[in-house]
């Protein structure tokens, strides 16, 4: 079962000072900037996921820029990213669609032809059909038929399977070195069986199961199933935008070759609690809280209070420098915990200030947020890690302050969940 990392223009600037907390000198984005396959001593995936809503085009804006955008369709997928086939070799370098950016639209934007040229110009080594989503997923006990269906999800379950069959026979001018990969869309495990049947016999020798962010785990073991159920042995799965990654094991129960997700690195700062990843003693995935530290001057709730004149910007700033060197002193054993949590959470409170909230649910926060970061800082996990984000920057790794550190977190997310799906699949084989 292989991981496969959904990017998104996801790296980090090597010279980052932390101390300052600025760029290296003379930084030029992205060509002095490394991925996580560059900065970590061993790429922690399979393989890079490139969303064309991602890149971008004249139809629908993307995050990269036009002189990105062009260079990306100039050089191909793999120049751009600097991830070589001579450096990692048997690595995939997949395509889709992006369906997420076009969710509104009535049908998608992109047909087959422009999106064989897509992953023609990018020399993707597997692309997916064009495909529209269908949010809707029926129980268990409440599968509709058909004709129950809205007549809109209908549409959009026929678009793609259209858009499939177009797709299998527009692949065929890349050869063999492209694999052609049919997306399944449904609204319940029995229509996703279907479609993953009407695909097989189209061609398809590796699917793609579309959808599945909303499903809560039992929805999705029950899709894929169905679909493992219709399908003959020698057609490949995989699921698209898995986020469940604690459930690896029900991916493995259905045969599933690969997923894709960003959830290690978004989760660095985008999750309330599970920012920092380690492995326990037992083997598990284990969560530490990040130590929440922003710069004072450039955080939008401190700049709302001093406009309105109810803090002082040189007292937030004090209480900012006071948590870091507390933290940093913490880390060289030259302060203890509760000198830490004091500094940490004098600075939280002001960030964190809730006038419509009673004194005793602000002192509960308050304690609960204690709480969080005393496990984080009594357990110096960063000290424990042999990742290269954790080697060059100690506690910083911790410290949730801005992007270039916030990335870093997520990069040592990375290394984490690759050596925790190596041991499952060791232990699985």
């Amino acid at each position: 079962m292989r991981f496969i990392f959904a990017d998104s223009l996801d790296f980090i600037d090597p010279n980052y000072d932390f101390s300052a907390d600025r760029n290296g000198v003379r930084r030029a984005v992205h060509r002095d900037d490394r991925f996580p396959h560059e900065f970590l001593d061993d790429a922690p995936y399979d393989g890079i996921l490139v969303s064309r809503g991602i890149v971008g085009d004249a139809l629908i804006p993307g995050k990269y820029s036009e002189a990105q955008l062009m260079r990306f369709r100039r050089e191909g997928a793999r120049r751009f990213l600097r991830y070589g086939e001579d450096r990692f070799p048997g690595s995939i370098m997949m395509g889709d669609c992006g369906a997420f950016t076009y969710r509104a639209m009535p049908e998608p934007p992109y047909k087959a032809p422009d999106t064989i040229e897509f992953y023609a110009d990018g020399g993707f080594t597997h692309g997916c059909s064009p495909d529209h989503l269908i949010f809707d997923f029926d129980d268990a006990d409440r599968e509709r038929h058909q004709r129950d269906v809205p007549e809109d999800i209908r549409r959009r379950y026929e678009v793609t399977l259209q858009n499939a069959s177009d797709f299998v026979r527009e692949a065929r001018h890349l050869g063999h070195s492209f694999t052609a990969m049919g997306v399944i869309q449904g609204w319940s495990a029995s229509s996703m069986a279907q479609a993953a049947a009407d695909l097989a016999a189209m061609g398809y020798r590796y699917l793609a199961l579309g959808g599945t962010v909303a499903l809560k785990v039992p929805q999705l073991e029950r899709a894929l199933a169905a679909v493992r159920e219709r399908l003959p042995s020698n057609v490949m799965l995989h699921v698209l935008g898995f986020g469940k990654i604690e459930h690896l094991d029900v991916l493995h129960r259905h045969g599933v070759a690969s997923f894709d997700t960003t959830s290690p690195l978004i989760r660095a700062f985008k999750d309330a609690k599970k920012n920092y990843w380690a492995r326990s003693n037992s083997g598990d995935l284990a969560y530490y809280t990040a130590i929440r530290i922003p710069q004072a001057v450039e955080n939008n709730k401190l700049k709302a209070r001093a406009l309105e004149g109810r803090l002082d910007q040189e007292a937030a700033q004090a209480l900012e420098a006071a948590a870091l060197n507390a933290v940093r002193r913490l880390a060289a054993r030259e302060a203890d915990l509760d000198e830490a949590l004091d500094a940490v959470m004098a600075y939280w409170s002001e960030l964190n200030w809730n006038d419509e909230a009673s004194p005793s649910r602000r002192a509960e926060a308050l304690a609960r947020q204690r709480r969080a970061y005393a496990q984080t800082l009594a357990a110096r996990p960063w000290e424990s890690c042999e990742c290269k984000v954790c080697g060059q920057g100690g506690v910083e790794a911790i410290i949730f302050r801005n992007s270039n550190r916030n990335k870093r977190r997520g990069m040592h997310n990375l290394h984490v969940f690759h050596q925790h799906l190596r041991a499952f699949r060791a232990t699985s084989a």
